[in-house]
């Protein structure tokens, strides 16, 4: 009997009341039936098949707060999907996560919701190129940002994250015993990577659609409008966009700051879901535009979710040749340790201005 709130059964409303409270502000009272019996319905063959769901930043709120058991940036989502128990990984993201997620949980089922959720920065290289870029700088250590598919992570000495990139530029420098880097295939990140450290950066053409288009101008317009609110910028986005905003760093140091200052106002410069999902677990913050969607993202839905688990469908696999390269370069990163906080993009400070050489 529909007696709860929204003609929810009394049961529905119980079992996704906590859902509700985290996406009120971003889900409207004429969606939440429908999404609300899909959480339900996907919680239920979650437990059915044995699985759990990796629900990326970048998801919808109903998504990341309603059926993620793990919650994050894509590394972070494989890391705990191979610490899971579970039989079968959904990947709520882009199909470069589930390759990644298959390559450190070879053992397991790794499903995407839709086989279209690409990545344009993913793309952007292949392979072959970086075997290529090895011929033209033999002796030089490659380090590729984990936003890669696994055949250019298995080309690949070394993966690193937005969190962890001048780490590891510097590390494999001094293990490579080199004054140069390759940093592929983000070139804004390899950008604002080389604002940070000594050592050379030999870069790659590469861009995401999403962060590319934001300009210093977008800032200059928040600031206008908004003089008291705080910018937080994404290193995939212009170096000009860093210099302009108050703090740059990754997805989870954009969250540690929030959850630390909780500023009255933020803008943060990304991923048009990432300020809805922090904005459902941190209170008494107002998160302002402006913000671009990633189409590939926007892909994933709970219904095809559902659909996915429901059939079984669209699983990825990883040949196993490939997959043990690509697990060392992923590995070799892994066992690093971690920086203290997620690093922080300081621009304004930063040592040097350091053209990087382009391939």
């Amino acid at each position: 009997m529909a007696d709860g709130a929204f003609g929810l059964t009394r049961e529905l409303e119980r079992a996704t009341a906590p859902v509700w409270a985290k996406v009120k502000d971003h889900v409207t009272p004429l969606e939440w039936p429908a999404q609300a019996a899909l959480i339900a319905e996907i919680n239920a063959l979650k437990r059915e098949r044995d699985a759990v769901v990796l629900a990326h930043n970048y998801m919808t709120p109903e998504i990341f707060h309603g059926v993620g058991d793990y919650v994050g940036d894509s590394l972070g989502l494989a890391k705990e999907a191979a610490k899971s128990k579970a039989k079968v990984i959904v990947q709520a993201g882009v199909h470069f996560m589930a390759e990644t997620s298959k390559i450190l949980s070879p053992d397991k089922t790794v499903l995407i919701p839709d086989l279209r959720a690409g990545c344009s920065l993913a793309s952007s290289i292949t392979g072959a190129d970086v075997r290529l870029i090895k011929q033209r700088y033999p002796g030089l250590p490659v380090v590729t940002y984990v936003n890669t598919t696994a055949d250019v992570k298995a080309e690949t000495d070394i993966c690193c994250t937005s969190a962890n990139a001048v780490q590891v530029v510097e590390w494999a420098a001094k293990e490579w015993g080199v004054d140069r880097v390759i940093l592929i295939p983000d070139e804004y990140l390899a950008r604002n990577v080389a604002a940070q450290t000594n050592i050379g950066i030999i870069a790659w053409k590469g861009r995401c659609e999403v962060h590319e288009r934001f300009t210093a101008d977008d800032i200059a317009d928040m600031r206008a409008a908004y003089p008291g609110a705080e910018i937080l910028a994404h290193p995939e986005c212009p170096e000009e966009v860093l210099a302009a905003a108050d703090f740059a760093g990754s997805t989870a140091a954009m969250t540690d700051y929030v959850t630390a200052r909780k500023p009255k106002q933020v803008v943060m410069i990304t991923e048009c879901s990432m300020a809805s999902n922090v904005a459902g677990d941190v209170e008494g913050v107002q998160f302002i535009g402006p913000c671009n969607l990633c189409p590939h993202m926007k892909r994933i839905t709970l219904e095809n979710i559902r659909d996915c688990l429901v059939n079984m469908q669209f699983e990825v696999t990883v040949p196993e040749d490939m997959a043990e390269r690509a697990r060392l370069a992923v590995q070799r990163m892994i066992d690093l340790p971690p920086p203290a906080v997620p690093a922080r993009y300081d621009m304004i400070k930063a040592r040097h201005h350091v053209a990087v050489e382009l391939i």
